[in-house]
């Protein structure tokens, strides 16, 4: 992703008012697609009634518009079809990579014209799924057009855009993506763009750090409020340094130390001798701090640009902002009365300042990290870009899921016959949901905007592929089968693709009567087709379209079930069955909590990471059904649960988890027609595909880290045997930063590390033992440090007290190794700490 190769093609169509629509430049070649097709797609229908309008559509998606150079110059772009956000992954594959192309529609009123306007229209043709950051080009670009209307205006863009350096970005993991897309911290792994800091004034390095930096503290949120644990170590350090220093000179330190009237404890004080004291942390604001956190330096020495000294265990809580803001009620009077205070303090060891950023200049950081900041020059002008880090390729431009669910709201305006592939939950089934159903199981979709702008239809269209997909996350296949914007010129081409999800504006279209699911969005109505049933048939159905199924144990029977034919074969034999899933709630369930999200005015970030979330759960619960019904799972962890053994290590469960069975059955029922359905798809095939990339490129193997998680989170009479096992599990597999990440990208989006650290509370001291040892190895690194901060008071106490008291036994028992080897080299760590009086 460096210099280059951001821009492909530049195009410009005019509208003749003898010829019509026209394409009139294309560089740096012709592209060898029909001049038609391509002039008909960026001049769409009723563009004179727009001064500006902005459209999009695709290239090689099919025959009719694979580039084909007549010239050769160049040939189509290759790229390989890899998981979802995979760009770097050195696997070649023919299949030409499929092209974003970007336009703009402007119409200049000129009097002295015969139609009294000029309607031009200039694209460019990129690979890259953010394609909204080179809006800027082309609008300057046109402008420049306008005055001066020659091919070398088309030249300087497509330069321009070449020009635009982006080899500074720091490529991402998918774990990574997943973390960044969920945390609203604009500092969100800050440490990747150490390189480019002196360059793009970052807010650490050299400069911020060789000087004392002056922090100010204020009455604020206390998901808001800068981490004064911070200040209390910087503290702890400059007083262990000052002792050291009169240890050294042999003389008392000749200033009175004030810090003592802050509550903070005194060399000679014997607050953090054994087991910490009331007095020795404080809870103020989002405070919590223990002892002398000397035995608390655990970050990682080896991970370069970081120093060896703990700065920053709790602080503000903005990992993520599922819950609403509140002002601080915990914080003591010693927090109380310090806000407003300014303190100045110097880095923890000026010999390492450059190598780490002071968190105090990390959080006044102006630049979001969500973006890669660069400009460009355009002729005079500097245009500033921000590159999206996060995106996957399934996400083209700049789509809004919350304005998708806005228009589409509403139950009662979904119209024709019931579908068991589309409701899923009868005629009670949110249009949302049957539009997820229709993406997933491969249905024709048509989104009309009558009278609309073509770019509003576009951005409809992406937002349904985004949603199916999971947000490019989860599934791919979407976009290569959708038209942002589709005319009758290509009418023929673009309906003979299976599964097509097209943006019109045209209302013929909604007469033809060639599609499966018709979203209006002038009206917010939804149409099933009413030929559906004899488009796609469906299995036998009983009541609402849910199949009944008797459960004995599992849903495999002798000749297995793998079509909906055995379902309804079942279905007749299900007369005495235990259950009837007669409506699917968690899907309720779901558009419930995601339509009060919006309500409550959270942003575009949180519903996108809850969509993810639940395309992940689908997918899960698709490959239970396809192991219950083959015996086998393509895509999957094998489903299993906790098993302990005499005399054998336990083993840990697999595959999605459920409360109870009854629940397990209900779901699947719910769902067997359209997992059936969509493992039909070309989706289901990708993903079958990219499942042993997936699972070749984990970090942590061996286990299901989803179901360990879930297990934590929900099972109420969960084993101390099991609980034991998954937090021991997690601290033995979790040590690398790669490991770090992925298990970070796991967690619930909301809860962050709240599950797991209930194990620091936990009763058995093993299960305490294991939780500090897994926040000792997140705590190597500072996207671990994040979510840390992000506990609770409680548990961030919790684990301070606990791993300091660890810290202090290990010293002790190091100590008395040394100095009496034979007879206490024998001791427990258990029984010298319960010798010393430790709490733990």
């Amino acid at each position: 992703m460096g210099n280059g190769n951001h821009c492909s093609f530049v195009l410009l169509a005019e509208f003749h008012i003898f010829e019509g629509a026209q394409l009139k430049y294309q560089f740096p070649q012709p592209l060898g697609i029909d001049e038609s097709v391509l002039a008909m797609s960026m001049l769409p229908d009723g563009a004179e009634t727009q001064l500006d309008d902005w459209t999009i559509f695709f290239l090689n998606q099919t025959p009719f518009n694979t580039i084909s150079p007549v010239l050769a110059l160049d040939t189509p772009e290759v790229s390989p079809v890899g998981l979802p956000g995979d760009e770097v992954n050195g696997v070649k594959n023919d299949k030409p990579e499929l092209l974003c192309v970007l336009n703009l529609v402007r119409t200049k009123h000129d009097k002295s014209l015969d139609r009294g306007a000029k309607v031009l229209a200039l694209a460019i043709c990129t690979r890259h799924p953010f394609i909204q950051i080179f809006k800027p080009f082309l609008l300057m670009a046109l402008d420049d057009y306008f005055s001066d209307p020659s091919q070398d205006c088309l030249a300087r863009l497509f330069d321009a855009v070449n020009s635009m350096d982006l080899s500074g970005a720091p490529i991402l993991t998918r774990p990574e993506k997943l973390i960044m897309r969920s945390s609203e911290r604009k500092d969100i792994f800050a440490e990747k763009f150490s390189h480019v800091a002196s360059q793009q004034s970052w807010g650490f390095g050299n400069s911020s750090l060789g000087s004392k930096a002056v922090c100010q503290h204020k009455s604020s949120h206390s998901n808001e409020s800068s981490s004064s644990v911070e200040e209390g170590l910087l503290i702890r350090n400059r007083e262990r340094d000052r002792r050291q220093d009169d240890n050294r000179n042999k003389r008392p330190d000749p200033q009175p130390d004030k810090d003592s009237e802050n509550g903070v404890p005194q060399p000679g004080q014997n607050h953090s001798q054994n087991s910490p004291s009331d007095s020795s942390f404080s809870l103020g604001g989002s405070a919590v701090w223990v002892g002398d956190e000397s035995g608390l330096d655990l970050v990682s020495k080896g991970h370069v640009g970081y120093s060896s000294s703990l700065l920053s265990l709790v602080g503000s809580n903005t990992l993520v902002s599922s819950s609403r803001k509140r002002r601080s009620t915990d914080a003591s009077s010693f927090s109380s009365q310090t806000h407003g205070r300014e303190q100045t303090y110097r880095p923890l060891n000026p010999q390492q300042s450059h190598s780490y950023y002071d968190p105090h200049v990390r959080s006044g950081m102006v630049k979001d990290t969500h973006f890669y900041h660069t400009s460009v020059a355009y002729k005079d002008h500097h245009l500033p870009i921000k590159m999206p880090l996060a995106t996957f390729s399934e996400e083209v431009g700049d789509y809004s899921l919350i304005t998708l669910i806005k228009v589409f709201s509403s139950h009662q305006q979904v119209s024709g016959p019931l579908h068991p592939h589309l409701h899923t939950n009868g005629p009670q089934t949110h249009p949302i949901i049957i539009l997820f159903n229709a993406l997933v199981t491969g249905k024709r979709i048509i989104f009309l905007g009558h009278k609309r702008p073509a770019g509003e239809v576009s951005s409809f269209v992406l937002s349904a592929c985004a949603l199916g997909s999971g947000c490019g996350a989860v599934l791919r296949g979407f976009v290569e089968r959708s038209f942002p914007y589709a005319n009758l010129n290509n009418r023929d081409e673009w309906e003979a693709v299976p599964a097509y999800i097209a943006g019109v504006t045209n209302p013929i279209f909604e007469a033809s009567r060639q599609w499966d699911l018709l979203l209006d969005i002038s009206s917010g109505n939804v149409t099933v087709a009413k030929d559906i049933h004899m488009t796609y048939p469906a299995a036998n159905t009983v009541g609402l379209g849910a199949p009944t199924v008797t459960r004995s144990g599992t849903l495999k029977t002798e000749s297995s079930v793998g079509s909906e034919d055995d379902i309804a074969r079942i279905t007749r034999e299900g007369s005495k069955s235990d259950f009837a899933a007669k409506d699917n709630n968690a899907d309720k369930l779901f558009i419930e909590d995601i339509r009060a999200a919006i309500e409550d005015h959270f942003g575009e970030s949180l519903v996108r990471t809850r969509f993810t979330e639940y395309v992940m759960r689908f997918v899960r619960l698709a490959s239970r059904y396809e192991e219950e019904t083959t015996g086998t799972t393509k895509f999957g962890f094998p489903s299993s649960s906790f098993s302990e053994s005499p005399g054998r290590f336990p083993h840990l469960g697999g595959g999605i988890a459920f409360s109870d069975e009854a629940t397990c059955f209900k779901e699947l029922m719910a769902n067997a027609h359209r997992i059936e359905a969509w493992r039909k798809t070309n989706s289901y095939q990708y993903l079958v595909a990219d499942y042993p990339k997936y699972q070749a490129n984990l970090a942590i193997k061996g286990f299901d880290v989803l179901h360990q998680l879930f297990r934590l989170r929900y099972t109420k009479n969960i084993t101390e045997a099991e609980t034991l096992t998954i937090m021991r599990t997690l601290a033995d597999n979790v040590r690398s930063y790669d490991q770090v990440v992925e298990l970070l990208s796991w967690l619930p989006h909301g809860g962050g590390l709240l599950y797991l650290g209930f194990g620091l509370l936990h009763q058995r001291e093993g299960v305490r033992d294991a939780t500090v040892d897994l926040f000792n190895q997140l705590r190597a690194y500072p996207v671990g440090v994040l979510f840390l901060q992000a506990l609770n008071h409680f548990q961030r106490y919790a684990y301070v007290r606990q791993a300091h008291a660890r810290e202090k036994r290990t010293e002790q028992q190091q100590f008395s190794e040394v100095a009496y080897p034979t007879p206490l080299a024998a001791f427990s760590s258990r029984t010298l700490s319960n010798s010393i009086g430790a709490s733990g």
